[in-house]
This record gives structure tokens, C-alpha cells and sequence, in this order.
């Protein structure tokens, strides 16, 4: 039995002495395979965190910036595996191509998540709208709550919640009613053809003028802009704050009724002339 194990030893030992080179070169490869694993954490936590500084910086938008330190961390990762398996003989070749095949498979299937994802992207890069913001998107009007990376949830006048994707948003025409600090009202009174032109426009004008909700030194126009079928059709223009809009609009058309009213200018039915011929 202890011949057995000195045979086992020497024969092991001689195979040592034997392959040296081999042995020291496999030492060699692993040792340099886990410093390639080590540098390449540090590498890829470094380059993330330097990446999430810079567009936290330029206030670009944490969902976006996660995603993208996310992707360059793994990113490097991926690169740093392939080349430590390369250092340690493994045949890489086949592992790039497998990894490339899986990335096109992913890529084909989620094709509409990805392009939802660029279309975010754009979205919180050129902020067309932000939180808080009254706009029309996808044929939709409502307040924007929230702008996510694929998808962006606004709220309608009537309380609903409605999630658009992002690039059905990106692809369509974007109307923002919140941006800009001031809004042109625009009101159509139709009158009577049997009505004074310039009585009508100073009363709609004397209506109008007074209200302090109007911006000081803004533009106020009333003029007659159209002769239809039954009536002739008067525009008022004029400038509020964004945020009077509304109740200045319906405190006026309500105003402007009843003064109308008041000064006896009809505001006539649509109305037909039915000619009759006796043969």
C-alpha cells in the first residue's frame, strides 16, 4: 500500500517536472483572467458612476439615466468576461456570435418596446412637455402626471388617467397650452344682418375692455370677419394669463349675451328663404 502511494507520488511529481511550463503558463492565465475580472468591475462601477454624474448634470431624466448606466456597467462587464475567457483559452468566438444571435432575437421582439424607449428618450432630452404641463398628445388633452421612459400618463379634464406610448407621442403632433405665460382668447358672436356694424362692436368692446384679467398694454380686436347665410359673424381677441383662459372665456361669452341682449341686437336661428313657383 505505501509503495502504491510513493509510485503515485513520484509519477505525479515527474509529471510536474515535466510539464512546468504548462503548469506556470495555466497559473499565468488564471491569475491574469481574475486581475482582467477585478479591473473590469472597478472599470465598469467607475464608468457608471462617472456616466451618472455627467447626465445628472446636464438634468437629464433618472429613468433615462439609470437605464443608461445600467447598460454601460453590463456592457463592459459582458466585454470584460469574453476577454478573461480569451485569456484562459476558451474559444470566444462562438460565445460573440451566440451573444450577438440572442441581441437580434431580443431586438426583432421588442422591436415596439425599443422604439417606445428611443421616442422617451427624445422626449426627456428635448422636453417638448414637462409634469404639470396642459397639452394635447395623441389626440388626447389633459395635464401630464408622469413621463416614463416608454409610456407617459396624463390626466383629462374629466379625471381619467390615460397612458400613451411614447412613440405614438413622438410621432404626432405635440400641442403644449401651458408653456409660454400669456393666451390669445378668441370669441365668435354671430349677430342679425339688421344690426349696426359699429354698434356691435362697441358693445362687445365695452364688455370686454374693462376687465383687469386682460394683460395691461395686450392687443384687443374686434372686428367683423365673416357674412354668413343667416348672420354676421364677429371675432374679439384679446390676451390673458394662461391661467384666466377659461373662466375669462365663459365669463365673457356669458357678458357679451346679455349685453347684446340689452342693446336689442338679435342673434338670429339659421334660417332659409323657401321660394314657391305655381306652374
Amino acid at each position: 500500500m505505501k509503495a502504491a502511494h510513493f509510485s503515485l507520488i513520484k509519477n505525479t511529481t515527474s509529471w510536474v517536472v515535466q510539464n512546468e511550463h504548462l503548469i506556470f503558463q495555466m497559473i499565468t492565465n488564471i491569475l491574469v483572467a481574475l486581475f482582467l475580472l477585478f479591473t473590469g468591475v472597478l472599470i465598469a462601477r467607475f464608468a457608471a458612476g462617472g456616466l451618472r454624474k455627467l447626465m445628472n448634470a446636464r438634468k437629464v431624466d433618472q429613468t433615462v439615466t439609470q437605464f443608461c448606466c445600467t447598460l454601460l456597467r453590463y456592457a463592459l462587464l459582458t466585454f470584460t468576461i469574453i476577454a478573461a475567457l480569451g485569456r484562459m483559452g476558451v474559444e470566444t468566438s462562438s460565445i460573440i456570435a451566440v451573444i450577438g444571435a440572442a441581441g437580434l432575437a431580443i431586438g426583432l421582439a421588442l422591436q415596439g418596446s425599443l422604439s417606445n424607449f428611443a421616442a422617451g428618450v427624445l422626449l426627456v432630452s428635448l422636453r417638448p412637455f414637462k409634469v404639470g404641463e396642459f397639452c394635447e398628445i395623441g389626440g388626447v388633452s389633459g395635464t401630464i402626471e408622469e413621463v416614463h421612459i416608454f409610456s407617459t400618463t396624463l390626466r383629462t379634464v374629466d379625471n381619467k388617467s390615460v397612458v400613451i406610448p411614447n412613440g405614438k407621442i413622438i410621432s404626432g403632433d405635440i400641442v403644449n397650452y401651458s408653456r409660454h405665460p400669456s393666451r390669445r382668447v378668441e370669441i365668435n358672436i354671430g349677430v342679425s344682418y339688421n344690426s349696426d356694424i359699429h354698434k356691435v362692436k362697441q358693445v362687445i368692446t365695452e364688455v370686454i375692455l374693462p376687465d383687469k384679467r386682460l394683460i395691461p398694454g395686450s392687443e384687443l380686436m374686434v372686428r367683423l370677419y365673416d357674412m354668413g347665410p343667416s348672420s354676421l359673424n364677429y371675432i374679439a381677441r384679446f390676451w390673458v394669463k394662461n391661467e384666466d383662459y377659461w373662466d375669462i372665456y365663459f365669463d365673457m361669452t356669458e357678458a357679451i349675451k346679455i349685453a347684446l341682449d340689452e342693446n336689442k341686437i338679435g342673434i338670429p336661428f339659421p334660417q332659409m328663404d323657401v321660394h314657391i313657383h305655381r306652374v
